[in-house]
C-alpha cells in the first residue's frame, strides 16, 4: 500500500471570549483529549461565548527523508486526518480552513476543565508560557496565532451537515513548502472563515480527537501515492459477468505481521461457481486478472470499523505474470490491533459501468 502516516508531536485548542483581552485568551489546553474549532454563544443570547481554533504540528523529518530517498514518491498527495469527537449543532454545510502557522509555539499542559485555568503553554494571546511571547503579525492574524496567507499556504474542506464529520483535508501545497524548506514547519492552524468568527450567526462547533486521546482516533498526516504496476503476461482477464459472481482469496497471507514490515499479498479472483468443463485441471485453480487500474483494496480496523487505508490512488491493486497483488506496509498501522482487507472492483464503462464490493475472509494482527 502506498500510504505513510505520521502522528502529531503537539496540538492544542486556543480560545478567546467576547473581550479578546480577558483571561480566557490566556487559557492553555495542550493536554486535553479534544480539539475544538468554531464559535459558541451564551445561552438564550445573541452574544457569543467563545471562538475556538486548533493548532497541530507533525514532525515531517521522516517524510522529507523518505521523499529524498524515493521511498515516498515525488508528486505524492498529503492529507490531514482528524476524527469527529462529537460535533454539535452543525446546522448547515460549512468549511474549515488549514493555514501554515508562521511562528513557533509550546503545547503546554492545560485542559479545558482545569480550575483555575492552565496558562502554561500556547493560548489565544501567547505562543508560550512566557508573557513576552505574544502572537505577532506576520502575514495575517494578531492574537489567535499568526499564519501565512495566500492559496499556496491554505487548504480547506467543506462538510455536509448530514455526512460524516471526519476530516480528510488535502494539505499537499503546505507540506511541500515544508519539505522544500521555503517556510518553516510550525504546524497547521485550523479555523473557520473570518466572517464566521466575527458574525452573529451560530453554525455549531467542531470537535476532533487530539493526540492525547485514549482511543485509536488520534490525528495523523498521511502521504499517498500510486505504487501499482501492471503486466499480465499471458493471463486472461475476468469478464464483467464473472466479476459479479467473484470469489476473492488471499495467498501469502498471515494472521500476524510485525509493525514496520513489508509483505506482498497475492489476490486471487475467480468465479464463485465456475462452469463445468471437460479438463484434467480444476477450473477453481484458473488464475485470471482483475480489471487494470480500477481494482482497489482497503484496510479496516475490525473493532471500530475505522477505514485506515481507503479505496483510491494509494490502494490500486497491481499485477504481474503470476496474477494480482498488493504490498502491505504495516508501519502506519497501530500495533496490537486487528485489521481486515476489503476490495472494490470497477468494470465496464459509461452506462455499463459496475462497481462491486467484497469483504476479505481473513483478519490480521499487527504486533510490536
Amino acid at each position: 500500500m502506498a500510504h505513510f502516516f505520521v502522528y502529531p508531536e503537539k496540538d492544542a485548542t486556543i480560545v478567546r471570549g467576547p473581550v479578546e483581552s480577558n483571561d480566557s485568551s490566556k487559557k492553555n489546553t495542550g493536554l486535553d483529549e479534544i480539539l475544538e474549532v468554531g464559535k459558541t454563544f451564551q445561552t438564550f443570547s445573541t452574544s457569543f461565548d467563545k471562538v475556538a481554533r486548533s493548532l497541530i504540528q507533525f514532525d515531517i523529518s521522516t517524510i522529507s527523508a523518505s521523499v529524498s530517498d524515493g521511498t515516498i514518491a515525488s508528486g505524492s498527495k498529503f492529507y490531514l486526518n482528524m476524527y469527529d469527537a462529537g460535533a454539535s449543532e452543525l446546522n448547515r454545510d460549512q468549511t474549515l480552513y488549514a493555514y501554515a502557522t508562521s511562528q513557533s509555539w509550546d503545547e503546554g499542559d492545560g485542559k479545558f476543565s482545569d480550575t483555575p485555568q492552565g496558562e502554561n503553554g500556547v493560548s489565544w494571546r501567547y505562543r508560550t508560557a512566557d508573557t513576552g511571547s505574544q502572537w505577532g503579525h506576520i502575514d495575517s492574524g494578531s492574537w489567535g496565532s499568526t499564519y501565512f496567507s495566500g492559496s499556496e499556504y491554505t487548504a480547506s474542506q467543506t462538510f455536509n451537515k448530514n455526512d460524516d464529520i471526519d476530516m480528510r483535508m488535502d494539505v499537499t501545497n503546505i507540506v511541500n513548502h515544508w519539505i522544500s524548506g521555503s517556510i518553516s514547519n510550525e504546524g497547521f492552524l485550523i479555523k473557520r472563515a473570518d466572517v464566521e468568527e466575527t458574525g452573529s450567526q451560530y453554525s455549531g462547533l467542531f470537535k476532533f480527537f487530539s493526540s492525547d486521546t485514549h482511543t485509536v482516533f488520534q490525528p495523523r498526516l498521511e502521504a499517498v501515492w500510486d505504487d501499482s504496476v501492471w503486466s499480465t503476461g499471458s493471463l486472461d482477464s475476468l469478464t464483467s459477468s464473472q466479476i459479479e459472481r467473484l470469489h476473492i482469496r488471499l495467498e501469502n497471507f498471515r494472521p500476524v505481521y510485525k509493525k514496520g514490515s513489508l509483505s506482498t499479498i497475492r489476490v486471487k479472483g475467480r468465479e464463485q461457481f465456475p462452469a463445468r468443463t471437460h479438463s484434467v485441471t480444476s477450473s477453481y485453480q484458473d488464475v485470471k486478472t482483475l480489471p487494470s487500474g480500477s481494482s482497489y483494496y482497503s484496510i479496516v480496523d475490525t473493532k471500530t470499523d475505522q477505514v485506515i487505508i481507503p479505496f483510491g490512488t494509494g490502494s490500486v491493486i497491481s499485477c504481474d505474470s503470476e496474477g494480482n497483488y498488493f504490498n502491505l506496509r504495516t508501519e502506519g498501522l497501530e500495533a496490537e490491533r486487528f485489521y481486515k482487507v476489503e476490495f472494490k472492483i470497477e468494470s465496464g464503462s459509461g452506462i455499463n459501468k459496475t462497481v462491486n464490493y467484497f469483504d476479505g475472509d481473513d483478519a490480521f494482527k499487527v504486533e510490536r
